[in-house]
């Protein structure tokens, strides 16, 4: 599994711009059942986004696809790790 930290780069009125293409980009990963959930930061300087990719290589593959990668909007890092505990609605995750 893996978190995917998105950090702005640009003004927000950039993310804006390509925000409706970055979110239909999330919905077909969401429907591939690939992505646990994502959001915006608070305060909003970027996302995270949970993976539930097992290869690093796969991550790097997906953030390659997403739109504001392909614009220079965002910065992204990858955190890898392995969930040991979970709230019990979170149970089948691991």
């Amino acid at each position: 599994m893996f978190l995917i930290i998105v950090d702005y780069r640009k003004p927000i009125e950039e993310v804006e711009r390509f925000l409706a293409e970055h979110r239909a980009f999330l919905d077909r990963h969401f429907s591939r059942g690939e992505l646990l959930c994502s959001g915006p930061q608070q305060p909003r300087t970027g996302g995270v986004i949970v993976s539930r990719a097992t290869e690093r290589a796969e991550v790097e593959a997906f953030v390659r696809e997403d739109p504001f990668y392909r614009e220079g909007i965002a910065e992204y890092r990858i955190v890898g790790f392995e969930p040991t505990k979970c709230a019990p609605e979170f149970e089948g995750v691991r």
